[in-house]
C-alpha cells in the first residue's frame, strides 16, 4: 500500500506540463517530478493540476495494456460488457468469462486490480491539491473552486469504487460491512477498510464541502470545460451516491439540483454522435485530435465510425433485441440501432437469411443487406447534417469470406461517433437525462407515484425523444418502465451494471435461438443472490496488509 499509495500522490506532482510520470506504477521516484511547493504554489498551478486530474480520466496508463484509460476501461470492461444490454458481438466468446463475472473473487486478475489503481490515482492527486491549495498565491474565489474541484473528484472516485468493492447497500447491516480504504490525506501508512456507512458519510462530507466553497467562490468553470467539476458535478455526484445508498429522499434533492442550468438536449443533437457536449452534459472528458489517444480511445473501440467499427468488420457493440423490443418503433433513440422494425425481409426465429459466424448474428441475405445498408447511410446523412462529421459510415458487421459481402450485426449502435481518426471524441460522464431518471427512481421508491410518471414524461414526451408517450403505470409496472428507459437512454455510457446490482436483479442474456442477439457463450442468467463484488487486489493487501480487515465497526 505504501507504494502504491505513494505513487498516486507523486502523479499529482508531474501535472503542470501534463507530462506523464515513466516510472511503473509501483515505482516510488518518477524520473519527471516537481515538488509539492511549486506544482500548487499558486492558483494558475492549481488549475493545471485540475487539468492533469481529468486528463487522467481518459489517458492510457502506461503500466496496463488493453486501453485501460481511465472511465474509458471503466465504461467498457466494468459496466457494459458484463451488462444486460450490451452485446460484444463477435467478440463475446473471448470476453465470456468476464462478461459473465467469474473473476469476481480473483484477486490477482489486473481486472481486480485497475479500478482500484485509477481511482486512487484520482484520489491521490485530489488529496494532494486539498491539502495545499490553500497556500496557494491567488485569490480566495479561485483557491475556493480549485479546492472544491478537488473535494468532487475526491468523492465521484469513492462513490464509483463503491460499486466494485463493495456489497449492495441492502447487503450492508445498514453499513456496517467493509468499505475501501478511506485516505484523507497524503498519508502511505498502513490502513484499514473504512466501514460503507463511514464511506457514503465522507463522500456526503466531501460534496457539502464543495457545495459550499463553489458557492462562496462565486465562480464557474470556464464555458465548455466540461473535464472541471463546478457546482452541478458535485451536485450530480451527490445524487449517485444517494441513490446508491437508498437515500432517496437526498438523491431526490441533488439530482434537481444538478440538472439546473443543463437543458435535455433535442432530437437533433442527440442523433448527432455522443462525440460532441451538447447542452445536457454535466461532465465528460476532453477530446481532441490533439490528445489522440490512439487505438485505445473509447471512439476507436465504440464508435460506429471508429477505426474498429470501420475496419475489424466486427461492430462497435449492439444493444440487446431483449430492449429494443420493448421500445416503440418511433422512439428517437431506437432510431441509432439497427432494429427489426427496420428491415421488412427480416425472417424472425429463423435461421433463414442469418449470417453466422463466432455464433453471432449477422444478416446477409440480399434483401436484408440493403435495408441495413439504407439504415445505416441514412443515420449517418442525419449525423452529419447534426454535426458536420463528414466520415463514411461503419458497416457493423464481418466480411464473409465465401461471397465477399457485408454483413450487419442485429442490434448494432450508431449512437456513438468520433469527428477525428481514429478515434476522437469527448465522452459523456454525466447528463442531465441520467439526473432525470434518478429523480424518477427516487420518487418511485418515496412513494410519489405521480411525480415519477411526470419524469418519464419530461424524458421521453418533452424531449420529443417519443412524443407521444404517457404513462399511468404504478406500482412494479411502474418501476419496470423506469429499468426499460434509464437501460435505453443511457445505453453504452457505462451504467447498467451497476444499475442492476444495486436493483439486486438478474442479468438475462437470450441467443438467436430465444429471441435474442447474444452469443450462446453469454447468453446465460448471471444470478443477482451471487456476490457481485471485486476482491480487494493482491497489490493492495501485499503492500497495506491492514485492507485485509475493516475497521472495528465492521467487525
Amino acid at each position: 500500500m505504501k507504494k502504491l499509495i505513494k505513487s498516486y500522490i507523486i502523479a499529482a506532482l508531474c501535472l503542470p506540463a501534463f507530462a506523464s510520470c515513466s516510472s511503473d506504477f509501483l515505482d516510488t521516484t518518477p524520473t519527471q517530478s516537481v515538488s509539492t511547493a511549486t506544482a500548487l504554489s499558486t492558483t494558475s498551478n492549481g488549475y493545471k493540476v485540475l487539468n492533469g486530474i481529468a486528463k487522467s480520466m481518459s489517458t492510457q496508463q502506461h503500466a496496463w495494456s488493453q486501453g485501460c484509460a481511465g472511465e474509458n476501461r471503466i465504461i467498457a470492461i466494468y459496466e457494459n460488457y458484463m451488462d444486460n444490454d450490451f452485446a460484444y458481438t463477435m467478440y463475446e466468446p473471448g470476453w465470456a468469462t468476464l462478461m459473465n463475472g467469474t473473476y469476481f473473487e480473483n484477486y490477482t486478475t489486473s481486472y481486480a486490480t485497475y479500478p482500484w489503481f485509477y481511482y486512487y490515482n484520482i484520489i491521490g492527486q485530489a488529496n494532494t491539491v486539498i491539502a495545499h491549495i490553500d497556500a496557494a498565491e491567488g485569490s480566495q474565489a479561485d483557491i475556493q473552486f480549485i479546492k472544491a474541484s478537488a473535494l468532487t473528484f475526491r468523492a465521484y472516485a469513492y462513490e464509483k469504487l463503491l460499486h466494485y468493492y463493495s456489497v449492495r447497500w441492502q447487503d450492508s447491516d445498514n453499513g456496517t460491512k467493509p468499505g475501501v480504504v478511506l485516505r484523507l490525506d497524503e498519508s502511505v501508512g498502513e490502513m484499514p477498510r473504512s466501514t460503507m456507512a463511514e464511506c457514503y458519510a465522507q463522500i456526503y462530507s466531501d460534496l457539502d464541502d464543495a457545495i459550499s466553497l463553489f458557492g462562496a467562490s462565486g465562480l464557474d468553470r470556464e464555458k465548455g470545460k466540461i473535464w472541471l467539476p463546478n457546482l452541478n458535478v458535485a451536485h450530480a455526484v451527490y445524487a449517485r451516491a444517494a441513490l446508491t445508498r437508498q437515500d432517496y429522499s437526498k438523491a431526490l434533492s441533488e439530482a434537481k439540483l444538478a440538472r439546473q442550468g443543463y437543458a435535455l438536449m433535442d432530437n437533433k443533437s442527440y442523433a448527432s454522435g455522443f462525440c460532441k457536449p451538447t447542452s445536457e452534459w454535466i461532465m465528460g472528458s476532453y477530446g481532441d485530435a490533439s490528445e489522440n489517444n490512439w487505438y485505445w480511445s473509447f471512439g476507436t473501440q465504440f464508435a460506429c465510425n471508429g477505426y474498429s467499427a470501420s475496419n475489424d468488420y466486427a461492430g462497435a457493440g449492439a444493444i440487446s433485441k431483449d430492449l429494443t423490443d420493448q421500445i416503440p418503433d418511433n422512439d428517437a433513440r431506437k432510431q441509432l440501432f439497427l432494429t427489426v422494425d427496420k428491415l421488412p425481409s427480416f425472417k424472425a426465429n429463423s435461421q433463414d437469411g442469418y449470417y453466422m459466424t463466432y455464433g453471432i448474428l449477422g444478416l446477409s441475405s440480399d434483401e436484408v443487406y440493403h435495408e441495413c445498408d439504407s439504415v445505416v447511410n441514412a443515420n449517418d446523412s442525419i449525423a452529419k447534417a447534426n454535426s458536420g462529421i463528414n466520415f463514411a459510415p461503419a458497416y457493423q458487421g464481418l466480411i464473409d469470406e465465401e461471397t465477399s459481402t457485408r454483413a450487419f450485426f442485429l442490434g448494432a449502435q450508431m449512437k456513438f461517433r468520433v469527428f477525428d481518426t481514429p478515434g476522437v471524441s469527448y465522452i459523456p460522464f454525466i447528463r442531465s437525462s441520467e439526473m432525470v431518471l434518478i429523480e424518477a427512481e427516487a420518487n418511485y421508491f418515496l412513494g410519489n407515484t405521480a411525480e415519477a410518471q411526470a419524469n418519464l414524461v419530461e424524458l421521453n414526451a418533452s424531449t420529443g425523444r417519443d412524443a407521444s408517450y404517457s404513462c399511468n403505470k404504478t406500482g412494479n409496472n411502474l418501476f419496470e418502465e423506469i429499468v426499460k428507459y434509464r437501460g435505453l437512454e443511457l445505453w453504452g455510457e457505462g451504467f447498467n451494471w451497476s444499475d442492476f446490482k444495486r436493483w439486486k436483479r438478474d442479468i438475462v442474456r437470450h441467443d438467436i435461438g430465444h429471441g435474442g442477439n447474444f452469443n450462446a457463450s453469454v447468453a446465460i442468467t448471471v444470478s443477482a443472490n451471487d456476490d457481485w463484488t471485486w476482491s480487494i487486489p493482491e497489490d493492495e493487501i501485499t503492500y497495506n496488509k491492514a485492507a485485509n480487515s475493516a475497521s472495528k465497526q465492521a467487525e
